[in-house]
C-alpha cells in the first residue's frame, strides 16, 4: 500500500510477469545483448549465445542434448516430429493444454487422442492414460500443469511408448527427485513472456537420446546440418532462435534456480496461510513431487460457496488483485477445430484417418476434466512477489471466501 494525494491509501499493483515488475531481467541480458548488437552477428549458427544457452541449460537440466527453437510450440513440434510418427498415429495428450501443445500434432498427421485428467491437480493419471490406450497409440504427452509434476513414472510404467514431457510450465519441478524433463524420451520448455525465465518467445528441447537429437536439430534448420553440410534428406522447418533471443535466454539460465526457489518459498507461504480456510485449498502436490509454481492453483468448494471460481475472482478484482477462473473456459476438444474438424483447406486431414473412439469427446468420459476446471482459480505467479504481496492474497482469498459463504447462506 501506499499513501494517495488525498492522504488515504491506494493499492499498489502486484507484481507481473508481464512486465519488469515480476521479471528477472536486468544487466546480464543488457550486456549479452550488446555483445550480439555489437558483433553484428544476429543469426545464431553465426554467433555464441545459442549455443552457449544450449549447453548451460544441458547442465541445468543434467541431460545430454538441447536444442534451440523459436517457440514453444516449435519445440512441441520438433520433439513430435523426431519420433517419427505416421499419419493416422495415435497420441494421448491431455485437453487441459494451450493449443500449442495440440496444433503440432495435427501438423504431422498424427491424431491427438485426449484422456481425463485428475480432478484436483488436472494433470494426466497412469489409469486415465491406460483408459486411452490402443494399437494406434504412438506416444503420450505428459504436461506438468502449472508447474505441478504429474506421475511420470506411473505413466512410464504402464505404457510402452516415447513420452515426451511437456515442462513449459515446469522448470526445476522434480519427481522422486528427478527433474521432470530428464524421465521422458524427449522434454519441451517454453521461453514465452510468463514462463519460469523468458526470452519474449524461445523454445527448448532436451534428450539423451544423441539420434533424436539429431533429428530435432535437422527439423528446426530446414533439415540442414550446419556442422557437417551434406543435403536436405528430410522434412524441416526454420524453427531457429535468433541470438538476439538466445542472448536473453543465456543469461536467464543463471537466474533459474533462485526464481524457482522464490516462487516456492512464496508458494509455501500462501498454503500455510489458506490451509486452514473451508471452502479452498491449494491444488495438491504428489508426495514425492516438488512443484516449481508456474502458477498458483486454488480450488473451489462448490458446496461451500456456488459462486464457485467466478465468483471468488470477482472478490479479488475488487482488490486488484489479479486471478483466472477455470484457467481455460473450456476442454481443447470442445474448441471450433476439434468441433469442426477444418484443417488444411477445406480437408478434415488428418482427422478423417482416425478411429471413431479417438473422436469421442462426450463430457462423460472427462469427469475429471469438468469437475477441475468448474473448481479451480489461477493466481498469477513469479519470482519478484514478496510476503508483504503474498499476504495480501492470502488476506484477500480469506476475505472473498468468507463474503462468498454468507452471501450464500
Amino acid at each position: 500500500m501506499e499513501q494517495n494525494k488525498d492522504g488515504g491509501t491506494a493499492v499498489t499493483s502486484l507484481p507481473s510477469d508481464r512486465d519488469a515488475t515480476g521479471r528477472s531481467l536486468g544487466d546480464e541480458e543488457v550486456e549479452f545483448l550488446r555483445h550480439v548488437i555489437e558483433s553484428g552477428r544476429l543469426f545464431a549458427p553465426h554467433g555464441r549465445f545459442v549455443e552457449q544457452l544450449e549447453i548451460e541449460f544441458s547442465r541445468w537440466l543434467s541431460i545430454d542434448h538441447t536444442i534451440s527453437c523459436s517457440s514453444g510450440t516449435a519445440a512441441v513440434h520438433a520433439a513430435v516430429a523426431s519420433l517419427e510418427l505416421d499419419p493416422g498415429d495415435e497420441v494421448i495428450t491431455t485437453p487441459i493444454t494451450d493449443m500449442g501443445a495440440l496444433a503440432p500434432l495435427l501438423y504431422q498427421g498424427v491424431i491427438p487422442v485426449f484422456a481425463d485428467v485428475d480432478e484436483n491437480t488436472g494433470n494426466l493419471t497412469p489409469a486415465s492414460v491406460v483408459d486411452r490406450v490402443s494399437k494406434k497409440t504412438k506416444a503420450v504427452i505428459i504436461t506438468h500443469l502449472f508447474g505441478n509434476p504429474a506421475d511420470t513414472r506411473g505413466i512410464l510404467a504402464n505404457v510402452d511408448v516415447p513420452i515426451i514431457e511437456d515442462c513449459a510450465q515446469a522448470f526445476g519441478a522434480s519427481l522422486g527427485g528427478e527433474r521432470v524433463g530428464t524421465m521422458g524420451a524427449v522434454s519441451t520448455f517454453s521461453l514465452q513472456q510468463g514462463k519460469h525465465i523468458t526470452s519474449g518467445e524461445g523454445g527448448l528441447v532436451s534428450t539423451r537420446d544423441s539420434a533424436l537429437a539429431q533429428r530435432i536439430r535437422l527439423f528446426i534448420n530446414k533439415a540442414w546440418d550446419y556442422s557437417n553440410p551434406s543435403d536436405h534428406d528430410t522434412l524441416g522447418l526454420n524453427y531457429r532462435m535468433s541470438e538476439l533471443q538466445g542472448a536473453v535466454a543465456a543469461a536467464q539460465v543463471g537466474k533459474l534456480d533462485a526464481g524457482i526457489e522464490r516462487r516456492v518459498e512464496m508458494a509455501q507461504r500462501l498454503v500455510e496461510a489458506i490451509e486452514s480456510t473451508s471452502g479452498i485449498a491449494p491444488t495438491p502436490v504428489l508426495a514425492n513431487a516438488r512443484s516449481s509454481y508456474w502458477r498458483f492453483g486454488v480450488l473451489v468448494d462448490r458446496d461451500l460457496i456456488p459462486a464457485g471460481p467466478d465468483g471468488l475472482a470477482g472478490k479479488l478484482t475488487d482488490l486488484e488483485i489479479p486471478s483466472v477462473p477455470r484457467y481455460i473456459r473450456k476442454p481443447a476438444f470442445q474448441t471450433g477445430l476439434f468441433i469442426n474438424k477444418r484443417t488444411f483447406g477445406t480437408s478434415s486431414w488428418p482427422f478423417d484417418l482416425a478411429r471413431p473412439e479417438a473422436l469421442d469427446y462426450d463430457p462423460a468420459r472427462y469427469p475429471g476434466t469438468f469437475s477441475f476446471l468448474g473448481r479451480i482459480l489461477v493466481l498469477p505467479w513469479n519470482e519478484r512477489l514478496s510476503p508483504s504481496d503474498v499476504d495480501r492474497i492470502a488476506d484477500g482469498l480469506i476475505g472473498g471466501v468468507t463474503s462468498l459463504i454468507d452471501e450464500a447462506a
